[in-house]
């Protein structure tokens, strides 16, 4: 039996620009053709550790403009995850509107907390268990 995706996460970064929506002289910036058809929410991954700023910020605006349900710090494999700085900067940006994942080298369940409390809504991490077990024996 094949299981049916429960969400889609177009990436971007300079190395892999995936969608035409950053794509400067795109016209098109609707994520509806990457997700209506199937129902998915669309993460946008912003790979941040390869961004100024700026291009963060461009990129959480034209996620916004697109439809996008969440903004994602990073896939996890870069040369360096989430940061605190870029979820206050990703969530200063999109503000309540839609979601920011932080992903990345969250490994505690201090890192967590200190991504909630920058502004992440939802995290990726390998570290779940771990994370757990220390909610259970601090």
């Amino acid at each position: 039996m094949i299981k049916r995706p429960s969400k889609f996460d177009p990436q971007r970064s300079r190395h892999k620009p995936i969608l035409p929506l950053f794509l400067e002289d795109s016209k098109s910036k609707d994520l509806t053709p990457y997700s209506s058809a199937a129902g998915l929410p669309v993460k946008v991954i912003l790979e941040a550790c390869y961004l100024t700023d700026e291009e963060k910020i461009r990129g959480c605006k034209l996620a916004l403009e697109a439809g996008a349900a969440f903004v994602k710090t990073s896939t996890g494999f870069a040369a360096g995850g989430a940061t605190t700085e870029d979820v206050r900067l990703l969530r200063e940006t999109v503000g309540k509107d839609i979601g920011v994942k932080a992903a990345g080298g969250i490994r505690t369940l201090s890192d967590a907390l200190k991504m909630i409390e920058a502004g992440a809504n939802r995290l990726g991490t390998s570290g779940s268990v771990a994370i757990i077990k220390q909610i259970d024996n601090p």
